[in-house]
């Protein structure tokens, strides 16, 4: 298994054969986006390869140097439960040294499927990601958030390098409208829309 930067070819057929698949419309990017933001250069789409078939996708959002978003972590409908997202993760860190990768995680008390979240939160456990002390919501979707970094980092840094990712596409009055970072705690969810720019 290797993980290699995906061709524009084939970033357009995962997002057809496994995003679109796997993500609900309002956690989905449209590809028009993903791919501007890579020509931009605020976007790498790892990509997990078993020879030349695509297995799995983890495709960061960059923001200031030294951080970016993991943006989507999926794994192929036909090879998942056998352990290629751990792999995955694996690799990726490996590739992106020095980086702090944040995550975000949709809740399980607001997730249409509640448990399936909850394994989400522990997968991400079992694979090093640090528990942050702030939540986020990004058009209606409350979501837990995570890091990956070599020591504990404070609230306050990750609120402001998690906010200038967002703020690096977004003007501040969309940010405004969709984006919640930090979410209060008792806050009531916005109402989900699909992902817009």
């Amino acid at each position: 298994m290797e993980l290699r930067l995906a061709t524009p070819e084939q970033l357009e057929t995962v997002y057809d054969a496994d995003l679109k698949v796997s993500f609900p419309a309002a956690e989905l990017k449209p590809l028009r986006i993903i791919q501007r933001m890579l020509k931009d250069g605020y976007y790498r789409p790892w990509c997990l390869f078993d020879g030349t078939e695509i297995v799995g996708e983890c495709f960061l959002w960059l923001g200031e140097p030294g951080w970016a978003l993991l943006d989507y972590l999926c794994i192929s409908p036909r090879c998942r439960n056998g352990g290629l997202g751990a792999l995955m993760l694996e690799k990726m860190l490996e590739a992106e040294p020095g980086v702090v990768i944040l995550g975000e995680s949709e809740m399980p008390e607001y997730a249409p499927d509640p448990a399936m979240a909850q394994r989400r939160l522990g997968f991400y456990a079992r694979n090093h990601a640090r528990l942050a002390g702030y939540d986020t919501e990004m058009f209606g979707v409350p979501y837990k958030t995570l890091y990956w970094a070599d020591a504990p980092i404070s609230d306050q840094r990750l609120i402001e390098a998690h906010r200038a990712i967002y703020l690096k596409r977004f003007s501040p009055e969309k940010f405004a409208r969709y984006v919640r970072i930090p979410r209060e705690p008792n806050a009531k969810p916005l109402p989900q829309v699909a992902w817009n720019e």
